[in-house]
């Protein structure tokens, strides 16, 4: 997978200051709002999406499927009361050919996550597992640090941050 950097991204298609306010193909995630847990630093791919609170059955379910450099985008409500994602369910994205999973919410065994060939985001550390009772939604819009992502769209993310753009982008 050819690396991109969001520094690089955003020079060439955001290329106007940040004070002039136009309309932009390129998102910006909130700064800050994720960390960084896999051993993958960079990532991108075509967005697949779960909309999820405190269960995380359908990202097994799609962790499960082959990915094909894909990222997943799961949106746990932003809840830190528990792990939506593991070094099981990160196995799983890892041999089954995930690019990366961005959560907005919280992902546990962090030791074993920084060792796999996978790229992981999310708010924080909880070591208590998910519930398996609301299964929640899949390939639905998601709102993460204020970025709508859908499924389809593209995202780029590194140590700088995470793009969102309906179009793949280039350098």
């Amino acid at each position: 997978m050819t690396e991109l950097s969001t520094a690089d991204l955003c020079d060439q298609h955001r290329p106007e200051p940040v004070d002039v306010m136009t309309d932009s193909a390129v998102a910006i995630v909130q700064p800050g709002l994720l960390r960084d847990f896999g051993g993958r630093q960079s990532f991108h791919g075509q967005a697949a999406t779960v909309k999820c609170y405190e269960s995380n059955v359908l990202v097994r379910q799609l962790l499960e499927t082959a990915g094909h450099g894909r990222v997943l985008v799961v949106d746990g409500g932003g809840s830190l009361r528990c792990a939506l994602l593991g070094d099981n369910l990160a196995a799983l994205a890892e041999k089954n050919g995930w690019s990366g999973i961005i959560v907005n919410g919280c992902v546990r065994d962090t030791a074993q996550l920084a060792g796999m060939q996978v790229g992981i985001k999310a708010l924080a550390p909880c070591p208590l597992k998910s519930s398996k009772r609301d299964p929640g939604l899949k390939a639905v819009r998601v709102v993460i640090g204020g970025v709508q992502i859908r499924p389809g769209d593209w995202v780029y993310a590194d140590l700088d941050g995470v793009l969102v753009s309906k179009e793949q982008l280039s350098l």
